[in-house]
């Protein structure tokens, strides 16, 4: 597989605390990689690393095939556009009046900045001030300004922060055309696991600096194991039957679980209950969330 993005033993120490460490990072090209983790669990410290924004204590970075360093770094982050923390901008400019600095700045045709305040939905608010800007207007004009000159690799840092649903909506929906529309390779962080599952197809999971997860969305999707679960007005009696038919089962305080079954063995042992008047209230497939997976990978809570 050819990856756009690659870091080895990627290594950034405070003091004697390690803020990320030994981080081999896989970004597959023309994908979306969903760099997830709790917040402070080092995915701003890694992007800023990645730009060559904070110098890494051990390590290194590749992108594009050559590795990140201080003759070819211009170079590289001419390919690169990102959006990190929050959006830089000058208050008392205009959205416009931003996006022609930025233009200029990276020598991309002007005709790009009516092409980027479309795609970000921001064609009526382009004249006026940013510092009048909500904080979702300038997540938006963060965006833009990443977009401009058709970026190779880009980068956003929470980039739905302070959207509203329609927002979130909106930006979730541009993200996930920007590989098939551009042939970009999208690297998106974020604390919210709805938010990754909805736009990855590749997912990155870090844990107090250390890379806990790393393969496709499917891939992690398939540690949540699938159970069927039963309520009925006589627990006991249909957990007998059931090990009478040596089934794997367990009860709990909202009723019993099994082991995954054939559809056809589901409905045979309710027929059985039925046969034996056992009064049956729910049967439902389970299975474990994303929030029941990351749990497992790292053992601490994420905000949901």
């Amino acid at each position: 597989m050819d990856y756009i993005l690659k870091t080895k033993n990627l290594t950034k120490t405070y003091g004697r605390m390690d803020s990320v460490k030994d981080l081999d990072l896989r970004v597959p090209q023309k994908s979306i990689y969903g760099f997830l983790g709790p917040n402070g669990a080092g995915k701003s410290t890694t992007m800023k690393m990645i730009l060559n924004l904070v110098k890494p204590t051990g390590g290194a970075v590749e992108i594009f095939g050559k590795t990140m360093n201080q003759q070819n770094r211009l170079n590289i982050l001419k390919h690169t556009g990102s959006l990190v923390e929050s959006p830089s901008y000058y208050g008392h400019l205009s959205g416009r009046e931003n996006l022609e600095i930025v233009q200029m700045l990276k020598g991309v045709p002007k005709e790009q900045i009516d092409e980027v305040l479309h795609i970000v939905r921001m064609e009526n608010q382009q004249n006026k001030k940013a510092d009048h800007y909500s904080l979702g207007m300038k997540q938006r004009l963060g965006i833009a300004m990443a977009l401009l000159g058709r970026p190779k690799l880009l980068l956003l840092d929470e980039p739905t922060n302070g959207l509203d649903p329609s927002g979130i909506q909106e930006i979730r929906e541009l993200i996930c055309s920007l590989p098939e529309r551009y042939g970009m390779t999208v690297v998106i962080s974020s604390h919210l696991l709805s938010e990754i599952d909805q736009m990855a197809d590749t997912v990155g999971i870090i844990d107090k600096g250390e890379l806990v997860f790393q393969d496709s969305m499917e891939r992690l999707q398939s540690f949540g194991s699938r159970s069927i679960f039963l309520h009925t007005l006589d627990d006991e009696a249909a957990l007998a039957l059931i090990r009478e038919r040596k089934l794997q089962a367990k009860r709990d305080q909202d009723g019993i679980r099994l082991s995954k079954l054939p559809d056809e063995k589901v409905a045979m042992l309710v027929a059985q209950m039925v046969e034996r008047d056992i009064g049956i209230l729910r049967v439902e497939e389970w299975h474990k969330s994303l929030e029941d997976i990351f749990l497992e990978l790292t053992g601490r809570r994420l905000s949901l």
